[in-house]
């Protein structure tokens, strides 16, 4: 492995390949020699949104908590929830420090945070992740279904989620129009 990509966005190319990941912005988690885990961002679950799971989980909510709708992280363990959030809350054993901006938890405690007076100032939850094996993710960058970049709070956080494959790639400098699935010849 050359570089760790902990920490970046993926973004994903036309030519990717697989539909499940058409148009994907993600959060890479953790990047080891031996796997990789992300979570999708731009990928809401129509109809489920953070109050009705709180709801459905029987967690008590001190405060009003916003209609965001709740994320599909990636095909894996999608029974499971995985909240990114700001390092102002942290679950002393169970919060991953992504990088010094954005943290994960998957415990039950950041849901209950989420829902009182100590929320942490951003979050987004998503149920299930990306993962992949070892030298996976390498070898799908060797084939150009990804473009690498450095994530932003709007693009982490924000609900504008039809519009964060194009903004990520225009934070690279890259009109989405642009790009085509199949390469031309000289």
């Amino acid at each position: 492995m050359d570089v760790d990509l902990t920490g970046k966005l993926l973004i994903a190319l036309p030519g990717i390949g697989d539909p499940r990941f058409t148009r994907s912005v993600i959060l890479v988690c953790a990047h080891s020699p031996e796997f990789a885990m992300g979570i999708v961002l731009n990928k809401p679950m129509q109809g489920l949104t953070l109050p009705q799971l709180l709801d459905q989980l029987d967690v008590p909510v001190e405060i009003d908590i916003p209609e965001d709708l709740v994320l599909d992280g990636g095909p894996v363990s999608s029974d499971r929830g995985f909240v990114l959030h700001t390092d102002d809350v942290i679950s002393e054993g169970a919060t991953l420090e992504i990088d010094g901006t954005f943290c994960m938890t998957a415990t039950r405690d950041i849901l209950t945070a989420i829902a009182s007076a100590h929320r942490p100032a951003r979050s987004v939850l998503a149920l299930g992740y990306s993962g992949w094996g070892a030298g996976q993710i390498e070898y799908e960058l060797a084939e150009n279904a990804w473009l690498v970049a450095d994530p932003s709070p709007d693009l982490v956080f924000g609900a504008d989620h039809d519009d964060k494959w194009d903004a990520a790639l225009h934070q690279l400098g890259i009109d989405s129009g642009r790009l085509q699935i199949h390469p031309g010849t000289a």
